[in-house]
């Protein structure tokens, strides 16, 4: 019988193969009550299977040499936990006071600590309860006897075809264990567009659907399937027609691919031969080679608060400062805008970590960001001068996220130069004229653009918050995802107030959101007058080619009648002429 699913796709490309599911532990798990004598061979019991775990961790992460960065940062998440008393201390506690069996005790304390990430509004860190999940796992089949690398038994058969990997949840020692397999996608009845699973899908090119809710349960091993990471469909048992369609989707998206991938070194510029520059959005180093393949001219956004996210304590200037000079040596020469902590909505170091007293009911707009570094001035000249020392390695430029004040900016530009004033002192060399930007994703930011311009040497447009504050949509809330709209007449009108203010007095500006990574919308930006996009380092080569193929001469007009549209259906229609 053949049915369809709907999911989030988080990866795009059509994947056409056979099912290969993966058990789901912690559904076998029964309560069970051990005598006093064998609670402390329970305990016993229950340490031998963290340690074998955490022995196969160790030899995965070994075998990721040549894998994509991302996995071997996984796997030392996936080992931070095992290590974590909350996770280990608290279920021997269990076992001893309830004299209950170790699977049990675990998996109450896994459902403990998994309300508490539930808690948190950033969508990163919400999401690291997946991690918790997938090492109790991990633990759980172990205690059970019939460990992961048990289950890819069950894929020999289906050796010869390409496997689309059904689960649960996917982790990413997972993800390595299959690796002898040729999976051309996975497949998950959870996760966001920024879990592990879709991290990996896309670092890894894979097409890749999640939040199915109930694949799992309804997909049988082997059944032929269609996996559609574009439109986050998933087609179990199709007829002839329907497979012989995807397939000619399939081989028009790997030409379409393979014809991108020439223009890597094509220089960008439009028809009417206006420069545009194409930068990355990175989040750790490890993503400059990634960067690089795609034709990065520079990086845009370097989120340097994802280099701390899942520790308890504040780095020190040197860790930072190699951090730093790493990305700026790795890009070569190229452009490097650093974004100062963007801490504190929910997004802090750790659950644990000193800072996490400061998230109130509302923390999106609360003390975070540049907000939270004025207040924390020690913290906040540790990364200045780590910035500034890095700065003698290559062309970095500061950008300073969510300012809303003019007061802001200059108690900034104040702790800018008490950082360097302390560097001269100490004799230490940096660029002396290193750029200060600003992001642009507050409304009233936007509003009132000349403060910043008279102020800051750049600006750069996160469009993620912007529309998020313009439209008073919570960006991580399913139940409210939908009214999460970037073509919105009041988020366009303050895209294109923006852009016009910084062109008209000569101040270089670039959107490093969402919607500069969609090429569907690089052709309105255009005839706005954009001239630098940051995105997602997949998405540079398919907004090269837009550029490529554009006329701003032809471009503009439309674009500024486009824009005195307010009604929704009408500006789609008119984004369909312009892309036509």
């Amino acid at each position: 019988m053949s049915f369809t699913l709907h999911g989030l796709g988080v990866s795009g490309g059509i994947a056409i193969g056979r099912a290969l599911l993966m058990s789901h532990a912690t559904l076998e798990v029964s309560h069970l009550t051990v005598g006093p004598r064998m609670v402390d061979k329970e305990i016993a019991r229950f340490d031998q299977a963290v340690a074998t775990v955490k022995k196969e961790l160790a030899m995965m992460k070994e075998s990721t040499e040549h894998a994509p960065a991302e996995l071997s940062a996984f796997i030392d998440i996936h080992t931070m936990f095992l290590e974590d008393p909350e996770l280990i201390d608290k279920p021997r506690a269990i076992i001893r006071a309830r004299r209950c069996n170790a699977e049990w005790a675990l998996v109450q304390q896994m459902e403990h600590l998994v309300q508490q990430f539930e808690q948190f509004d950033d969508p990163y860190l919400r999401e690291r309860k997946l991690d918790v999940r997938q090492v109790v796992e991990r633990v759980i089949k172990e205690l059970l006897g019939h460990p992961s690398r048990a289950v890819m038994k069950a894929g020999k058969g289906l050796k010869e075809e390409t496997l689309i990997v059904v689960a649960h949840d996917l982790s990413p020692a997972d993800v390595i264990s299959f690796k002898e397999h040729r999976f051309a996608s996975f497949i998950t009845d959870v996760g966001g567009a920024t879990s592990h699973t879709a991290i990996l899908a896309r670092s890894m090119a894979i097409p890749s659907v999640v939040g199915l809710e109930n694949g799992r349960s309804l997909i049988r091993d082997g059944e032929a399937m269609i996996v559609d990471g574009q439109r986050g469909v998933v087609i179990v048992n199709p007829d002839e027609r329907v497979l012989e369609e995807y397939q000619l989707r399939k081989n028009q998206i790997e030409l379409e691919d393979t014809k991108l991938k020439r223009l890597k070194s094509a220089k960008s510029q439009t028809i009417d031969g206006i420069e545009v520059q194409l930068h990355a959005n990175i989040e750790l180093p490890v993503d400059i080679p990634e960067a690089l393949e795609g034709g990065a001219e520079g990086v845009g956004l370097f989120r340097t608060e994802f280099l701390f996210l899942d520790r308890g304590d504040m780095p020190d200037e040197q860790e930072q400062y190699e951090a730093y000079k790493k990305v700026v040596k790795g890009m070569g020469g190229r452009p490097v805008t650093i974004r100062t902590f963007d801490l504190g909505n929910d997004k802090d170091l750790r659950p644990d970590s000193s800072f996490g007293d400061r998230v109130k009911t509302n923390p999106a707009l609360g003390r975070r960001a540049i907000r939270l570094s004025l207040a924390e001035p020690q913290m906040f000249q540790t990364q200045l001068r780590a910035i500034l020392r890095a700065s003698k390695h290559g062309q970095i430029k500061l950008l300073i996220p969510m300012l809303a004040h003019a007061h802001e900016i200059d108690q900034t530009l104040a702790a800018i130069e008490q950082a360097k004033s302390s560097l001269r002192g100490e004799k230490i060399v940096f660029d002396e004229n290193i750029q200060v930007g600003g992001m642009i994703e507050i409304p009233a930011a936007a509003l009132a653009i000349g403060l910043f311009l008279r102020r800051l040497d750049f600006l750069s447009i996160g469009t993620n918050d912007l529309i998020q504050y313009t439209l008073a949509i919570d960006r991580s809330d399913e139940q409210v995802a939908s009214l999460y709209d970037p073509l919105h007449p009041a988020v366009l009108m303050l895209l294109a107030h923006t852009i016009a203010s910084a062109e008209k007095v000569g101040i270089p500006v670039s959107v490093c959101g969402e919607m500069a990574g969609d090429p569907k919308l690089t052709r309105l930006f255009l005839g706005m007058g954009l001239r630098t996009f940051s995105m997602h380092p997949s998405q540079i080569l398919k907004v090269k080619n837009r550029v490529l193929k554009a006329d701003i001469g032809e471009l503009a007009p439309n674009v500024r009648r486009m824009l005195r549209l307010e009604e929704p259906g009408k500006l789609r229609e008119a984004l369909e002429k312009l892309n036509a």
